[in-house]
């Protein structure tokens, strides 16, 4: 009971958040003149982007496929995919449970081991984080000033404000604390005679799992596919960005340079720990394509356009996966 009371407040906080950053970029401006040009945007290039979203979502499930195959196991891509978007729609609800959730989905549906399919995941994350620090070190290199001014002044100055205390010199102090309590706890989990404990017994078969999770990449055959997926992916998040330009007047002459900025800080804003980025996207890519000479106004018309065509993408696909996942049959997919 305390764990689902402490569970929605964290949600509401949240999404009160999101709620907050939303209005903050709304709340000076014009919305039947926002509702306008939105109703404006040309229906061809959204499609595009949604498709594009489509190849990007589908080249994500067979890489997955992938990361599973040296564990023996090879599940249909319909329900990896299905389970992808399902993940994706629980993320609406809950930041970062959507991994979790898919995880869960698959092994549920096709008997893959939910421990070992969380290694894979985790492989995933840190392969989209070097993808992202590669992303945003390309765009440095084309637009280094102007990228480093607005990150210092939209994300690292204000940050610097907000944990100032940082500077104290207990602060350290407390740290490392924290840090040898935490090696101490788990000495005493783990030392002699604490190996019987349930708690123990389960940490370390979760471990285990993911470490095969991990050792998957090592055994894969098809490296030279992973990467073409890997790198598919990341191109198709830069074209679904740069296609929307093409929906609105305002954003019809911005280059790529223009939309791989603006797929590094709207990237930026999908992170913020509030549900599926909400106000924080919007805040963040209508202050950065000022920077590009858009208005304000301009800038929220299409963040607001690209957030909410994802997001009902993402909507639709989520309930059709738990359509799909939930009514199917469950089956086997080992490899002897």
């Amino acid at each position: 009971m305390k764990q689902k009371v402490i569970a929605t407040i964290k949600y509401v906080l949240l999404f009160a958040i999101g709620l907050s950053l939303l209005w903050l970029t709304f709340r000076n401006e014009n919305l039947a003149e926002i509702f306008e040009k939105l109703s404006a945007a040309d229906p061809f290039w959204l499609g595009v982007s949604l498709l594009i979203g489509m190849a990007a979502f589908i080249s994500r499930a067979v890489r997955w496929i992938m990361l599973m195959e040296p564990m023996g196991y090879k599940p249909p891509l319909s329900s990896t995919l299905y389970s992808l978007w399902l993940g994706y729609f629980a993320n609406l609800a809950i930041p970062r449970i959507g991994e979790i959730t898919r995880c869960g989905a698959l092994a549920g549906k096709e008997k893959v081991p939910f421990n070992a399919l969380i290694g894979t995941v985790i492989v995933e994350r840190v392969i989209d984080l070097v993808m992202l620090v590669i992303t945003m070190t390309l765009a440095a290199t084309l637009e280094f000033e102007m990228l480093s001014n607005f990150l210092n002044e939209k994300l690292i100055s204000p940050l610097k404000s907000k944990f100032a205390f940082t500077t104290n010199p207990l602060f350290p102090v407390i740290v490392i604390a924290i840090i040898l309590i935490g090696i101490w706890i788990v000495y005493s989990l783990f030392k002699k005679g604490a190996k019987e404990r349930p708690l123990v017994t389960k940490l370390k078969g979760f471990l285990h799992e993911v470490g095969t999770g991990f050792k998957t990449i090592l055994r894969m055959k098809n490296t030279g596919w992973f990467v073409f997926h890997t790198l598919f992916i990341w191109v198709m998040y830069f074209l679904m960005t740069y296609v929307c330009f093409f929906c609105l007047d305002a954003t019809s002459h911005l280059n790529a340079k223009a939309g791989l900025f603006t797929l590094v800080v709207g990237g930026l804003g999908m992170a913020a720990p509030v549900q599926g980025g909400i106000g924080a996207y919007h805040y963040i890519v209508s202050q950065g394509l000022q920077l590009f000479g858009i208005s304000t106004t301009d800038g929220i018309v299409y963040a607001t356009l690209v957030h909410t065509s994802q997001t009902i993408l993402v909507v639709v696909l989520g309930l059709f996966a738990m359509l799909m996942l939930f009514t199917g049959k469950s089956k086997a997919t080992a490899n002897g």
